[in-house]
């Protein structure tokens, strides 16, 4: 596999955020504000997106609509876009792809509405089309029901093969497998009786290290020996050791961690296998942000970039090479965030991505040896950017005096003043909200509302105190108070209009949504919870059977084991479900129905209890998604909702015209809530 160099430009766009004057009348300002941008623009499938070269340069893949979802296409690298065809005909939408190495295969993974059990097809695209849909033969190479594969290593001296691995034996640990891509033959490499959660390989696809977790919740670095393992190196639960690829040497490997008492960064270290000796290589120069990643020459295996994400993204360039690459990028190609998404073996042609906050991405075809960059596509060309809303990173401090992180996206057009707020909450919650275009905040801040979104404690990327601070800290301690204190930042800024306050996330943005309207009642006007749970002991107790090996070091420990009188007592006290007496706002509660990690009864049971009381609530359900919304289908009826009940509550600009298929969706999805009835997970 071409492995994709993620080397990305803090390049500064300066944003103008404010509004028409505090002495612009009211005809004034609604006359400056941008027009209402139809949610196709933000919600239906890019025309193009996804590109990548073979390994060899001579073919470009990308993501096109085809059978009514996003499929795979291929053309030549310098043909022109309207001589592509298809190469998969899937009815659900491609998640990713990859190239064999050695330019022969395309790989992409596919589940089944939205379940997370992904299988791994592959598909010659040199082979002649068959079928109805006019497409190569597609073969599943890890054709069994139930089971999630998890693609190991696509080995550098034999690209006719893959190690993968898969649960079928045990659905909480996975046996590893070498598949011919051509034949697809399964050869058994080492079946998993010894409880490991991961398995790490060199970069000739050989089994060289292992992780396991520990009473406690650590984890231990293993290396695998002839007849065992010998321990490396480990870390507590509040720490991080995540090996990341091996050195060219084959005896080292980078490892990205913040073990040590007096660590608190991540930081980049390069291990010897054979002996566990660390050897420090990289923080961050600035002093403020974890280790974010590296990029590698995808055939000499050298180093060429390391980059960290604060506010922005920085890079820092690790050969001459690299620096000259870099200045020469930023010189021929347009100001804004910068990702080379794709490139040949060689790196002499490369697919580089432009992008900012109102620009989704243009892609580029770059030439090394000419310095010449040739746009290929924009990911949204009939989005206007000049009407997009500007983002804004900000920071303030929090009652107990830490400094939360942020980003704020204010309507164009309007006066930063008394405005309708959105609150926006990621999910994770051990990940974090990046600057750049977002489609809900711009399709938000478009409909008049100011968009806030929070990277609370608990967020990564800001250090392992950051992090651990939100240890057992959800719904009614520090994690919920930077959301409220955010609020309230808002509102004493004379931004937030404190009567029109409303919360919107998914996953544990979901359940922040619901733990606000209850634990704060008065504080929102109204609630979007999306695939969020209600109730963190059915939650907890009914997660995926390959997530448990993992639960002691993370929701245990950092949330609470039901399986404890204390903790299950202390799980029902930040349990919304359990408090919904106490919700006074207006919900619109969205789930998709064959969701793994946060089943369809967390929704269930929190719209029935408000039922019940007597309480605002709609109800959406896709029966067709998982853990979010893939289908463009359902997103764009989901938008209708949305942007319906928002205006309704909080009096921002709808669009009122719907198309009558995004209608039909909407019909389809929205449930009469009379009708739900509550089932147990996984029962009758």
């Amino acid at each position: 596999m071409n492995r994709i160099l993620c080397l990305l430009l803090g390049t500064v766009l300066l944003a103008a955020i404010g509004g028409c004057g505090n002495q612009s009348t009211d005809q004034e300002v609604a006359e400056a504000m941008p027009p209402l941008l139809d949610r196709e623009l933000f919600f239906g499938d890019p025309e193009v997106s996804g590109s990548q070269l073979s390994p060899d340069g001579q073919w470009m893949t990308f993501i096109k609509p085809y059978n009514g979802a996003r499929n795979i296409w291929i053309k030549g690298a310098d043909e022109p876009f309207d001589a592509a065809r298809p190469i998969t005909a899937d009815e659900r939408p491609v998640p990713g792809y990859f190239w064999s190495r050695d330019a022969k295969h395309v790989m992409y993974v596919q589940d089944k509405g939205g379940n997370e059990n992904f299988h791994v097809w592959v598909v010659d695209p040199a082979a002649a089309p068959e079928g109805e849909h006019d497409v190569p033969p597609a073969r599943d190479l890890t054709p069994l029901d139930g089971v999630r594969a998890y693609i190991y290593s696509v080995p550098k001296n034999a690209p006719d093969v893959i190690i993968v691995g898969l649960n079928d034996r045990d659905p909480s640990f996975h046996d590893v497998y070498k598949v011919d891509l051509a034949s697809g033959e399964r050869v058994l490499l080492r079946e998993n009786n010894d409880g490991i959660a991961g398995w790490i390989f060199d970069l000739d696809g050989q089994m060289r290290l292992a992780m396991k977790t520990v009473p406690g919740g650590g984890m231990e670095l293993l290396r695998v020996d002839l007849e065992g393992y010998t321990k490396l190196a480990e870390s507590n639960y509040e720490e991080d050791l995540s090996p990341m690829r091996f050195h060219k040497d084959g005896r080292h490997c980078y490892v990205n961690t913040n073990v040590g008492p007096d660590v608190d960064l991540a930081q980049l270290m390069l291990m010897d296998v054979e002996t566990g000796v660390m050897q420090f290589v990289e923080t961050d120069p600035d002093g403020q942000v974890d280790f974010a990643g590296a990029t590698f020459h995808p055939d000499t295996d050298e180093m060429l970039a390391t980059y960290y994400v604060g506010d922005r993204v920085r890079v820092y360039p690790k050969t001459d090479d690299a620096a000259k690459l870099w200045e020469n990028l930023k010189k021929v190609l347009p100001e804004g965030e910068i990702s080379v998404n794709s490139t040949t073996t060689d790196m002499s042609r490369m697919l580089v991505s432009v992008s900012s906050d109102v620009d989704p991405g243009s892609i580029y075809l770059y030439d090394v040896a000419s310095g010449k960059a040739a746009l290929q596509y924009r990911s949204r060309p009939d989005l206007p950017s000049e009407h997009l809303a500007h983002v804004k990173p900000v920071s303030y401090t929090a009652r107990d005096g830490m400094t939360i992180h942020g980003y704020l996206t204010l309507p164009k057009g309007k006066e930063a003043k008394n405005l309708p707020t959105v609150m926006y909450i990621h999910g994770g919650p051990w990940a974090r909200d990046y600057w750049g275009y977002d489609p809900y905040a711009q399709f938000l801040a478009n409909r008049g509302y100011a968009v806030m979104q929070v990277n609370y404690r608990s967020s990564t990327g800001y250090g392992k105190q950051y992090l651990n601070a939100g240890n057992r800290e959800w719904g009614i301690g520090a994690m919920q108070h930077d959301i409220t204190d955010a609020v309230n930042y808002l509102i004493d800024e004379g931004v937030a209009d404190p009567a029109k306050v409303g919360i919107f996330g998914g996953s544990y943005g979901g359940y922040a949504t619901l733990a606000g309207v209850t634990f704060t009642p008065d504080l929102f006007a109204c609630g979007i919870p999306y695939v969020g749970p209600s109730n963190l002991i059915t939650l907890i107790e009914s997660f995926p059977e390959y997530w448990k090996p993992f639960l002691e070091g993370s929701w245990y420990k950092r949330v609470g084991d039901p399986a404890v009188e204390a903790d299950r007592a202390d799980l029902i006290e930040r349990s919304p479900l359990h408090k919904c007496d106490q919700i006074k706002a207006p919900l619109l509660v969205v789930h998709g129905a064959n969701d793994p990690r946060v089943k369809q009864h967390e929704s269930d049971q929190i719209v029935v209890a408000l039922r019940e009381k007597g309480k605002a609530v709609e109800y959406v359900v896709a029966t067709d998604e998982g853990h979010g919304f893939r289908a463009p289908g359902n997103r764009k009826a989901l938008a209708v909702a949305m942007e319906r009940f928002l205006s309704k509550q909080l009096g921002g600009r709808y669009q009122e015209d719907v198309r009558p298929e995004t209608q039909e969706v909407l019909d389809e999805i929205t449930v009469d809530v009379s009708t739900v009835v509550v089932k147990l997970p996984g029962g009758e």
